[in-house]
């Protein structure tokens, strides 16, 4: 296994428990909040797949472009294809980093640092925002949640 393989799995062990969050809840928490203010639950999941997205074009091209928008859902269903949809075009792009992406020097927010970093930071704020995820699912009334990651067997 390859050590972008092995990037990608770990990745995958936090990107797949958003998926597994998305099925305890229904239509009737796409729009829940909890203070006012606060990304709906929708917002918050498709912000997850979008911003891991932006940070893997940021090394993969070597400079910043803004994440896509992806407002336009209505159901749960919607959301949970979006967060599909840029499961796989992430995997893929992760997948594509050469080891040269991952040290040449990259600008984000007026920081530069290699790409290695810059894909960390990314791993981070989605477990972060994952974090938020389960808080608002609980919200929304759900009793059973998953496991905060997948153990490496449920990867195959």
């Amino acid at each position: 296994m390859s050590t972008m393989d092995e990037v990608v799995d770990g990745w995958l062990k936090h990107r797949l428990v958003v998926h597994d969050l998305l099925e305890v809840v229904g239509d009737e928490h796409v729009d829940f909040k909890p203070w006012e203010g606060a990304s709906t639950l929708g917002e918050l999941a498709v912000h997850i797949a979008t911003s891991m997205d932006m940070f893997v074009k940021l090394v993969k091209n070597g400079k910043f472009a803004p994440p896509q928008e992806e407002k336009d859902f209505k159901t749960i269903q919607d959301v949970r294809e979006i967060v599909q949809k840029y499961t796989e075009i992430t995997k893929n792009d992760l997948r594509s980093l050469s080891k040269q992406q991952l040290t040449d020097e990259v600008e984000f927010n007026r920081d530069i640092a290699p790409g290695s970093f810059w894909l960390s930071n990314a791993i981070d704020h989605e477990v972060h925002h994952k974090g938020q995820l389960f808080t608002y699912v609980r919200m929304a009334g759900a009793e059973r949640v998953p496991f905060f990651m997948k153990h490496p067997s449920e990867l195959k």
